[in-house]
């Protein structure tokens, strides 16, 4: 039956048809109905004209011979499939109805575009087709199917060039700008979030000046597939151009997991490529904005996003931030403190102090980290974590890091022998030219021992230039200098290469320590996985940040040799140091107790505090992933519930643990995250949808004071008293 022709099949029918529309037949004196049927014979075997037919519940009854090869199969295999079983409608078709929808309608069609990927071939056909009636009964559709397969594939190709960048097989930026506008159109009106990200490759350029421009184009063919790795099926990814990136992320507002991807994708982009014209290593930057919070449309959605990529290259690359309100405030913040910082190199106004390295099993002090302190006329005592990253962003670290190494000499040549020196070498130092000889020079200056200095070197200064990295280590190594691999565990350091580096200590991050997957003290398994690995490669460990006698305890237990924190002691300035010092051998046994705590960071700013349907607004002491200190409120019970006001949407749910007069330690219900720039922020904020619902207007969410803050975890208590140090405020409800 396959091989029946279609004027065969229907062979009598063409008079019933000529005469049904009451039509005489005029085929000429030598051209009858038998000549007709052997033309269409004729034209359907030289795949000019191609039929179909179906029944009256759009079962297949006829395909012809052409269509069938492509498809591969024989007839008798598709008879009596439903239609729709074998073509799908090609995407954005007619009215987006399904094929089965329009057969059902029982009306003649033209043109339709199907595609079949169940075939030989992929295989796109153009169907019309009439309904047959036999007597007043439907009796199936007779149509004709032209082959536009080439054609099809061809216009694919067109529109992919137009929509798709065509070294990365990426959305380009005309794609990009379409997929924005259209999901956030489509989620303002179904109240849902998007999140964008902005990326921005760092040394790339660097790339293209040393090993050309093809090799520039091959790595960022490994970038693309990079990133499509770490993304996955999260969302779409497009190259704007150059060396940028855009992440569109639907129904995503949680800062937890867009940090952990942000973190994820410059992990995966730094690590090192092989290019046909050699190896090389760069780095990446990373920009978030979430909509609704930070935009309702494409344009200020991407110049929050833009932002946040501004400032997260300004801190020092390698980065992610947020958008926030006061980024747009902050270039010229830190260009102001930029410029002051190059002037306290002039002035000296910088000074060190230094933090005790404690061996475990006799607590015995022997070493001591060197940190950096500004003291600023106006800002008075700035700590390192404030102004590092700006002098990392201005490179203004190689001069404030010579100096410091040098000061740091110098005080310790007046220490016991037996104590060595431990000083922080960022990547922007470690990669400035004449690193290795300056620090050689610097110990030959001072006469300090070689064998006393430990140069921390995080895991980000292994990720650049593979063979300058090598011969640095290499000229430090040879010259006696000691290494630690600092926060190990926060980058991707390969194995192989931590192999071959001359590391004589393993230095584990407080991230392990802090409060991580229901644990108070971290993951002590992965502690005791980096113990085995530095035994195995003849190198000590120590820990970093630890604050209570408990942790010390497990980690006595996993085989951590040394640690630091405020478990032993506060950094010292070096006359108090000197102090210690002179008593002669120096123990520091730990003097505090009780859960290990998230590292608090010190703060002084104003913050709001709801209390049933009250709004204080008082001052933030101090903050931590799991909890803050606050100042301004007298008579406050234990067990009292908060709602904490951060601004911009932020409100965190909390209780009081501890009372000291008008200041009150609370602990969240939610651990706050990452923010990406050295701080905190909470996982959620207030959607402004919910606040349009209360009646306040669709934009993005400004600082202030929220209603309906009790359905949020506030429970009813009395009202409390300011004290004196509360800021100056109307209390009670707005």
């Amino acid at each position: 039956m396959g091989a029946m022709p279609f004027s065969e099949l229907f062979k009598g029918r063409f008079a019933a048809k000529d005469s049904a529309r009451g039509e005489v037949a005029a085929y000429g004196p030598s051209f009858d109905r038998e000549d007709k049927r052997v033309l269409i014979d004729a034209l359907e075997a030289d795949g000019i004209a191609q039929f179909w037919a179906c029944d009256g519940n759009a079962r297949l009854t006829y395909l012809s011979p052409a269509i069938l090869d492509a498809v591969g199969k024989p007839l008798e295999n598709l008879m009596h499939l439903p239609l729709q079983a074998l073509f799908t409608l090609v995407d954005g078709e007619g009215d987006g109805r399904s094929l089965a929808l329009r057969l059902g309608t029982r009306k003649a069609f033209h043109a339709l575009t199907v595609r079949t990927e169940n075939a030989k071939r992929p295989l796109t056909l153009r169907l019309s087709g009439r309904p047959h009636f036999d007597g007043s009964n439907f009796a199936g559709f007779r149509g004709t199917a032209l082959d536009i397969t080439a054609e099809f594939e061809a216009e694919e190709a067109k529109q992919r060039l137009t929509q798709f960048d065509a070294l990365t097989g990426l959305a380009n930026r005309p794609r990009m700008e379409q997929r924005i506008d259209s999901t956030l159109a489509a989620f303002r009106s179904a109240k849902r979030n998007a999140a964008l990200m902005m990326l921005d490759l760092d040394r790339f350029k660097q790339v293209n000046d040393t090993l050309g421009h093809a090799a520039g184009d091959e790595l960022l063919q490994q970038v693309a597939e990079r990133l499509t790795t770490a993304v996955a099926a999260r969302g779409e990814i497009g190259r704007l151009g150059g060396d940028e990136f855009q992440v569109l992320i639907p129904d995503m507002d949680d800062r937890g997991e867009l940090g952990e991807m942000a973190k994820r994708i410059i992990q995966m982009l730094s690590q090192p490529y092989s290019l046909r014209d050699g190896r090389c290593t760069i780095g990446c930057s990373v920009g978030v904005a979430i909509a609704p919070f930070d935009g309702l449309e494409r344009d200020e959605l991407t110049r929050a996003a833009d932002l946040a990529l501004y400032a997260s290259k300004n801190g020092g690359r390698g980065q992610f931030r947020f958008y926030a309100g006061e980024l747009e405030h902050e270039a010229n913040l830190r260009k102001r403190m930029q410029e002051d910082l190059a002037e306290a190199v002039e002035n000296g106004s910088f000074k060190l102090e230094y933090r005790p390295i404690v061996t475990i099993d006799d607590n015995k002090v022997v070493a001591v980290e060197a940190e950096y302190v500004w003291e600023d006329e106006e800002r008075g005592r700035v700590e390192q974590d404030t102004f590092l990253p700006v002098a990392e962003g201005s490179r203004l670290i190689v001069p404030i890091g010579e100096w410091a190494l040098r000061k740091a000499c110098e005080d310790a040549l007046t220490w016991s022998d037996a104590l060595n020196l431990q000083f922080k070498v960022t990547p922007i130092q470690f990669a400035a030219n004449g690193f290795a000889d300056t620090v050689i020079a610097v110990l030959k200056d001072t006469g300090f021992p070689a064998a006393r200095l430990e140069l921390q070197l995080r895991e980000s200064t292994l990720q650049g230039d593979a063979s300058a990295v090598d011969q640095t280590l290499s000229a430090l190594f040879k010259h006696g200098v000691r290494l630690t691999l600092d926060d190990f565990g926060n980058g991707f350091t390969a194995l192989g290469y931590l192999r071959r580096a001359p590391f004589n200590t393993i230095r584990i991050g407080s991230a392990f320590f802090e409060p991580t997957l229901g644990h108070d003290h971290g993951d002590m398994s992965m502690v005791r996985a980096v113990v085995a690995l530095a035994d195995a490669m003849g190198m000590k460990t120590a820990a970093s940040g630890v604050h209570s006698l408990d942790l010390l305890h497990e980690l006595a237990d996993t085989g951590v040799t040394y640690a630091d924190g405020y478990a032993y002691s506060e950094p010292l300035p070096a006359d108090v140091l000197a102090g210690k010092l002179s008593q002669g051998e120096w123990s520091c046994p730990p003097s505090q107790s009780g859960a290990q705590r998230a590292q608090r960071r010190t703060v002084f700013r104003r913050i709001g505090v709801i209390h049933e349907d009250h709004y204080y607004e008082v001052t933030l002491r101090n903050l931590s992933r799991s909890g803050a200190m606050i100042e301004g409120l007298m008579d406050v019970p234990v067990g009292t519930m908060f709602v904490l006001d951060f601004g911009q949407g932020q409100l965190a749910v909390g209780r009081v643990k501890r009372v000291m007069d008008d200041t009150q330690g609370i602990e969240f219900e939610q651990d706050l995250v990452d923010d990406g720039a050295g701080g905190l922020c909470t996982r959620h904020r207030v959607s402004p949808y919910d606040l349009a619902a209360a009646g306040a207007p669709l934009t993005a969410l400004p600082p202030g004071k929220y209603a309906g803050a009790d359905d949020l975890g506030a429970h009813g208590f009395a009202q409390f008293k300011l004290s004196a140090n509360a800021p100056k405020q109307g209390c009670g409800p707005d």
